[in-house]
């Protein structure tokens, strides 16, 4: 390495930088003929760190810098190799080798020029760059990933608009890239501060990808060797974490959020008309969100069942669930409740469907004994208060798959097992043992989750509809009447009522 770094020093920022590039492939192409995962030691780190973002190896020296012109040339040398390089080990291995942080002085400028390059591969459509920076959110701290989503979003999000109609296109380009890009800025946007809330536009873009294509979401975990146990400090396996994060405090976090600026000591109409616009497009999107979001954990059992990860590994971490469930009580706290609660309401009614679906399916390995401490200080939800005693445990029936329904539930409380029910079970909303909350109950809760706007429609035929939708629903939430495959999600009305 030492005889290559003299011939770069003769060279000019540019030239080096593109000849490093060159003899960097040349020897790892050497290295993958005899070791599948050779090692970066750390010569080919320092000739990346001098000769392409510009650190001096003396100490004392002054880091060069390239100006806007020679910076951009850098950027298009660079997306031109891993366009042209065809053994996707080879480039792996050199972007790995050029953006994994180190931990010194050179972080910085690895960084912002890992912002670039993959902002100019989104508008120039340079696959293997993206697939590329997809593998790199994988292996990489998230702290570092927050830094390249915030990049992005910074990019086609804010400074130009207009501009997310590119980002929009990479759904197609790299399904995989996008999978860990939505995993990462749901952990950049935790609704944690006003400033913290996703752009609007970042939200639909985001909305729009998973309800056209819910599995987008599970990429990374269907296509990724996994063990049971997942390092810390890294991005989840799926943004699902995230995203019941966002649907789940979007009507507290929005609620919170400050009053609009003033013109002479009063909120101009204008503003304000604005904002309630705003508000009410990004309601909606939170409520098709948070139904893109139960149909995945649907899904999930199947998938893990078919990993043998079924029982044994959580893709949402009960660990997680706890800063959430405290957020949630202490914005309910912050807001007074008697402006806020309809949105108190709203919230934890998501949290409970998101908690049954999930346990559910497998996806979240708790007892129900954990719930109910999480939640004991919750403010009062009959949803809530329903999933945390559970369903009435059935007795095993030979004609269910094993583990049909995860081995987590308890009965409730105040109740005791009971067998399972016989064959002529009249109807459930008829039955007359569960007072306690009604079909009708139910379906205000969904009515009130899919907006003002939807209301009409769902009320015109409500019989009908509570028949097909909230007894199916019910299979889910309400005790003794569990089902493997529940059937209370209707994407074709949910597209119906999202455009009405």
């Amino acid at each position: 390495m030492s005889d290559i770094r003299h011939s770069l020093l003769r060279r000019d920022a540019l030239s080096a930088a593109k000849e490093v590039l060159y003899h960097l492939d040349i020897y790892f192409s050497s290295q993958l003929q005899s070791a599948p995962l050779p090692i970066v030691d750390k010569g080919p780190v320092e000739l990346l760190e001098e000769f392409v973002f510009q650190v001096p190896k003396e100490r004392g020296a002054q880091p060069k810098r390239l100006n806007s012109l020679q910076e951009l040339q850098l950027l298009e040398i660079m997306c031109n190799y891993f366009q042209e390089q065809t053994k996707d080990s080879v480039r792996q291995i050199i972007f790995s080798s050029l953006f994994s942080p180190q931990g010194n002085k050179a972080d910085d400028s690895r960084m912002n020029l890992l912002g670039k390059l993959v902002s100019m591969a989104v508008a120039v459509c340079r696959i293997p760059v993206l697939e590329c920076a997809a593998s790199w959110l994988q292996r990489t701290p998230v702290v570092y990933c927050v830094r390249l989503a915030r990049a992005l979003v910074d990019d086609y999000c804010c400074l130009v608009p207009g501009s997310v109609q590119t980002l929009k296109q990479i759904f197609s380009a790299s399904p995989r890239f996008c999978c860990q890009f939505i995993t990462s800025v749901t952990a950049l946007y935790d609704l944690s501060s006003d400033d913290l809330i996703p752009p609007l536009d970042l939200l639909e873009m985001i909305v729009n990808w998973i309800f056209e294509d819910p599995r987008l979401i599970l990429i990374t975990f269907l296509n990724t060797p996994i063990a049971a146990n997942l390092p810390i400090g890294f991005l989840e396996l799926t943004p699902l974490t995230g995203l019941i994060r966002w649907c789940v405090k979007a009507p507290l976090a929005y609620k919170r959020r400050k009053k609009p600026p003033l013109s002479n000591g009063h909120v101009t109409s204008k503003v304000s008309q604005d904002s309630g616009e705003a508000d009410r497009d990004s309601h909606l999107l939170y409520s098709k969100l948070h139904l893109s979001v139960l149909q995945v954990l649907m899904m999930l059992q199947v998938h893990l069942t078919e990993k043998n990860l079924y029982g044994r590994l959580g893709l949402i971490l009960f660990d997680h669930m706890v800063p959430l469930v405290e957020e949630i009580n202490r914005l309910a706290d912050e807001l007074n409740p008697l402006n806020a609660s309809q949105e108190i309401e709203l919230s934890l009614d998501r949290l409970a469907q998101a908690l049954q679906v999930a346990m559910a399916s497998g996806a979240l390995l708790c007892t129900r004994d954990d719930l109910r401490t999480l939640c004991s200080r919750l403010p009062h939800n009959n949803l809530l208060q329903l999933v945390i005693s559970g369903p009435v445990q059935q007795s095993p029936h030979t004609a269910l798959p094993p583990g049909f329904y995860p081995h987590i539930h308890t009965p409730p409380l105040g109740y005791g097992a009971v067998p399972a029910h016989p064959a002529a079970h009249p109807a459930l909303p008829t039955h007359p043992g569960h007072t306690f909350i009604s079909g009708v109950a139910v379906a205000d809760a969904i009515e009130e989750d899919l907006g003002g706007a939807a209301r009409q429609p769902l009320r015109t035929g409500r019989t009908a509809w509570c028949r097909s939708s909230v007894t199916s629903w019910s299979r889910y939430l309400l005790p003794g009447h569990i089902r493997q495959s529940p059937d209370w999600i209707d994407e074709k009305k949910i597209v119906q009522l999202s455009a009405e």
